[in-house]
């Protein structure tokens, strides 16, 4: 069975000191131990296919949320559960009131709560807590075209962005939300990340010097406006011939080849915005909370800079948002029937959340480091159950499921399932369950996401325009993937993703959609554990790194 699990000790004094003497301890279950997982415990914030993700979520991962005490209860503030009264304005004072507070706990009691218009969590440390999602419902009547307006797409054409963007329940700071909506009636379809609607909200903090992938310490030109515990943007650019962009999709002959100066979509989401939190700062040297996700180089400029004020320690937590059952609509053209959106979030979290008949699920949009836990979409069918995308990184989204629709798909709609595009990198999706979808890239060259112990039902299909560029990036990991109709796409990388990896996966073929990949040549693309089904130990990437003792 070899060495399986190195000390998460021994890896972090290996980065920050001098190299120590690796800790390995043998699988606890049976099973087989891939190669690749024995590689990784050797080198596991460089190698080359598999990304380290054991910090990912809220807290770097950790599995309790903070009970933060109730401020404010609901029906204290209007709220009436007699599916008549529309409660939204009564649950959005109780939620201003304990931002005023400086924050706390919202609680809403057991009931069917009816909203006719969206519940906004703006400021840090608010948490909205039903009673459980078995036991409080939010009973949604309008979308959000109805409540904001038509929101078009910046790159122009018919689609409705709201197919892709925006929740019922929207957990996003304050002023950038307020400047978001702005635009949108206004319509000037703006960016929705970090550094505000055109990408210019930001100021630079100091530069950074030339570091590599895995490192968590830099140096830095002036720490002058530095402190530990601050949330700050890493802005890393490119050059001419886009050799940032060919780094993400691991480099050499393949990446070098492709054709990148046309890929407009693909090109507008360069700078790549990374946010992290500072731990320490000595003298000129920076210690950041998890290790660089690529190279800085100085031909990318990369800089320390400020970034749009994040909602930060919020969450919502046991409810189910049901949304009035409507057809779904043609494909790109949703009217807003959306779930749970955070938007400029950095450690924040859902838990113990459902919701149905949406038009579109769970969506991080320029969300970092949040946890999204116990969550369910269901009912009547949507477009994306759920969706990572704007540059959204370290995210974790552990123990969900998407359930089989409970009505016919009508014509002329798609169904993808758990979405990543937008340079979005180091996300996890940890023990779920897809009755319905599949692992949807949209391009945009996502790189270094995780899927891991995870049952679907392969039946969704990927989106992305061709200007959006590559699928995939390097180092995305299929790890324990049990597929139950047998349809390879999307789910066996090793003829699509470079230097990516798929271990332990059931028996596959082509049918339906099928891809080639966007880089010619070797992609450097590992298969180990095919097929088999839930024989590769460890038998969940993501825990077995958090495992790591450190």
């Amino acid at each position: 069975m070899g060495n399986a699990y190195l000390s998460r000790r021994t890896l972090l004094g290996g980065a920050l000191a001098a190299a120590a003497v690796p800790v390995l301890h043998s699988p606890a279950a049976p099973g087989e131990v891939p190669t690749l997982w024995r590689e990784f415990t050797r080198t596991p914030f460089t190698h080359p296919q598999i990304p380290y993700v054991g910090r990912a979520g809220y807290r770097a991962g950790t599995p309790r949320f903070p009970r933060r005490p109730v401020v404010a209860d609901v029906t204290d503030f209007g709220a009436v559960a007699d599916g008549t009264t529309d409660c939204a304005p009564a649950i959005n004072r109780a939620l201003a009131a304990a931002g005023r507070a400086g924050g706390g706990t919202v609680t809403i009691p057991p009931g069917t709560f009816r909203i006719d218009g969206l519940i906004r969590v703006a400021d840090s440390n608010v948490v909205l807590r039903g009673a459980g999602s078995g036991r409080t419902t939010l009973y949604a009547t309008k979308n959000l075209t109805e409540l904001i307006g038509v929101y078009g797409s910046r790159y122009g054409g018919t689609k409705s962005a709201w197919s892709w963007a925006g929740g019922l329940i929207w957990l996003a700071p304050r002023a950038r939300w307020d400047s978001l909506v702005t635009a949108i009636r206004a319509r000037a379809w703006p960016f929705e990340g970090w550094t505000g609607n055109k990408r210019d909200e930001w100021a630079p903090l100091t530069a950074v010097g030339p570091a590599r992938q895995g490192d968590w310490t830099v140096t830095v030109t002036d720490p002058s406006r530095l402190r530990p515990g601050a949330l700050v943007l890493l802005r890393v650019g490119d050059d001419s011939a886009h050799t940032l962009l060919q780094h993400m999709a691991g480099g050499g002959p393949g990446p070098a080849a492709y054709y990148w100066d046309d890929k407009t979509k693909l090109l507008s989401y360069v700078p790549y915005e990374w946010p992290v939190r500072i731990a320490h700062v000595r003298g000129r040297t920076v210690t950041l909370e998890r290790p660089l996700p690529l190279d800085l180089r100085p031909e990318w400029n990369p800089q320390l800079t400020t970034h749009a004020t994040e909602l930060t320690g919020s969450g919502v937590e046991g409810l189910t948002l049901d949304v009035m059952e409507t057809p779904q609509s043609p494909h790109l053209l949703d009217k807003g029937y959306n779930g749970v959106v955070l938007q400029c979030a950095y450690d924040c979290w859902l838990d113990d959340v459902t919701v149905r008949n949406v038009d579109n699920g769970f969506g991080l949009v320029a969300a970092s480091s949040c946890t999204l836990r116990r969550t369910r979409v269901g009912g009547r069918g949507e477009h994306h159950p759920y969706f990572c995308r704007e540059g959204s990184h370290d995210n974790l989204i552990e123990d969900f499921a998407i359930e089989q629709r409970t009505v016919p798909a009508p014509p002329d709609t798609q169904l993808h399932g758990i979405n990543v595009e937008g340079l979005s990198s180091y996300n996890v999706w940890s023990r779920g369950e897809l009755q319905m979808g599949t692992f949807d890239s949209h391009r945009g060259l996502p790189f270094a996401d995780v899927r891991t112990d995870i049952t679907v039902n392969n039946n969704g299909r990927h989106g992305g325009d061709a200007n959006a560029g590559p699928l995939f990036g390097a180092r995305f990991t299929h790890w324990n993937i049990r597929v139950t109709n047998g349809r390879a796409g999307l789910m066996r990388l090793d003829a699509l993703a470079p230097y990516s990896a798929t271990v332990g996966l059931d028996a596959v073929t082509d049918f339906d959609q099928t891809d080639v990949p966007d880089f010619t040549g070797d992609l450097h693309t590992r298969l180990e554990l095919y097929p088999t089904t839930d024989v590769v130990r460890p038998a969940n990437l993501y825990e077995a790194q958090r495992a790591l003792d450190w």
